[in-house]
């Protein structure tokens, strides 16, 4: 089969490089975001049963601490995985059905290594992590116990997100919605079991989402293996290929690296709401449930654009690249903006899902409408470090990421919050960075990025032929 048969067979399969270029963002994107929304959804229905059904203590246990560690380990990963996206989407694209091959056996081969990995840092690793953070004793016992169950299970856990990462990549957003819904009423069943009627508190969370997690798993690993296009996976033939792996993590290493820092910085943050007591800390891990689902939003624009980059950057349409980077923005900024109001005027009644403690609904109140106005300030961060992810430039936008959002965060967590130690002064870090790097990454986008010097061009002969 020759190279232009196999590059019309790929785009029957999606057509991400054709077609109108806001419909098949969204026809990608809605996929993406009823998939994040369940996986937040089982994750928070720990948190939801927990809170209810066994006290403020759990609630903090399985939201806070617990949270902020288990996203610096397995966001390391998932930041590594996405070089396989890249890659994959770029090959797809190319018609290139070989290299699709050798780079998902590399993959989910490179998932199992890691896996072992953090299962081992885990498990044994729990307490002293969770007692640098300056974590509750009386919170203590909970955190140790949900995190050790959690990474027995983490195997399963990133074998699904590579998997759903290649199917993404290749243009198929909806099977990993379906596995998601599938591992998401799992979940919620099991909590129901485990924790109500079986009373088994935290350790029954940690064994719903451990056990969510490998249905995910199986049902992901069936299709790829199923499959008869490029990308089936054969369980003899997984492997790492060294030539691809260098080229997976070259590209996916600055946004484990990324996700690194941020949760470095996430860390230290929950290291200052520590210190502000019991009640603050189930509010910051209840206000930490809602938000999300910006962030689902916003993640899912960012995943979008960086599939649709990597085909048509492959596929030498880069004038198409640029039109769809504008459109997604402008969708982007429209999400974040009506979200925002939707948080701010009827976020307060959503608490009352995880608790009925007055003093938490009040504190969680505040920190919502102090941040909820303010993330239309992270919609060029994610837009454009996902474009510039598609194309393979990933070092420049994880350095401006460490240095506006981490560093800037850090800095003013270290220096300020000693000098007035209250909520307020924590969570102003948010809008403060957030705001900085948009500032950065605008000015690198459009002056010194690929991508830059690619949009500069197509306006000038525009306005050339205009004139």
């Amino acid at each position: 089969m020759s190279q232009n048969t196999r590059t019309q067979d790929a785009g029957k399969h999606n057509q991400i490089t054709e077609g109108v270029i806001w419909k098949q963002l969204l026809l990608f994107f809605f996929p993406i975001l009823f998939g994040t929304f369940f996986q937040q959804l089982y994750n928070t229905a720990d948190a939801v049963i927990v809170g209810r059904f066994v006290g403020k203590e759990a609630l903090a246990a399985v939201g806070g601490p617990t949270g902020t560690l288990i996203n610096l380990l397995i966001g390391f990963f998932i930041g590594l995985s996405s070089g396989a996206g890249v890659i994959i989407s770029q090959f797809y694209g190319a018609g290139q059905e070989e290299k699709v091959s050798h780079a998902v056996h590399t993959a989910i081969a490179f998932s199992i290594i890691c896996g072992t990995v953090l299962m081992g840092v885990g498990i044994l690793g729990a307490p002293f992590a969770l007692k640098a953070m300056g974590t509750p004793d009386e919170i203590m016992h909970h955190a140790v116990l949900y995190m050790r169950i959690y990474f027995i299970g983490v195997i399963p856990n990133l074998i699904y997100n590579m998997g759903a990462g290649i199917l993404r990549a290749i243009g198929d957003s909806r099977r990993p919605l379906y596995f998601l819904i599938a591992s998401c009423f799992t979940n919620i069943v099991l909590d129901v079991l485990f924790v109500v009627s079986f009373h088994m508190g935290v350790m029954g969370a940690a064994l719903a989402t451990i056990i969510s997690q490998l249905v995910s798993a199986v049902l992901v690993t069936l299709v790829l293996i199923r499959t008869k296009e490029s990308y089936h996976l054969i369980p003899a033939a997984i492997r790492i290929d060294r030539d691809m792996l260098k080229r997976i993590v070259r590209i996916g290493f600055p946004a484990g690296l990324q996700s690194v820092m941020y949760s470095s910085s996430n860390v230290i943050i929950q290291t200052s709401v520590n210190t502000l007591g019991t009640n603050t800390i189930a509010a910051w891990t209840a206000y930490g449930k809602i938000d999300s689902v910006f962030w689902m939003i916003i993640s899912a624009f960012g995943i979008s654009i960086t599939t649709f980059v990597g085909q048509n950057y492959g596929a030498g349409k880069k004038e198409r690249v640029y039109k769809g980077i504008r459109v997604c923005m402008i969708m982007s900024f429209a999400a974040a903006i009506l979200l925002s109001f939707l948080l701010f005027t009827f976020g307060n009644y959503i608490y009352l899902l995880f608790t009925t403690d007055a003093a938490v609904i009040e504190k969680g109140t505040e920190i919502l409408r102090y941040l909820a106005p303010t993330f239309f300030t992270y919609v060029c961060i994610e837009i454009y470090s996902g474009s510039l992810r598609g194309t393979g430039d990933c070092w420049i936008p994880m350095i401006l990421t460490c240095l506006g959002v981490c560093a800037l965060r850090i800095i003013w967590i270290c220096v300020a919050v000693p000098l007035r130690p209250a909520i307020e002064t924590v969570i102003f870090s948010y809008p403060l960075t957030w705001t900085t790097t948009s500032v950065l990454f605008i000015v690198y986008f459009n002056w010194f990025s690929r991508l830059g010097r690619l949009g500069f061009p197509i306006r000038f002969r525009k306005q050339r032929q205009e004139t």
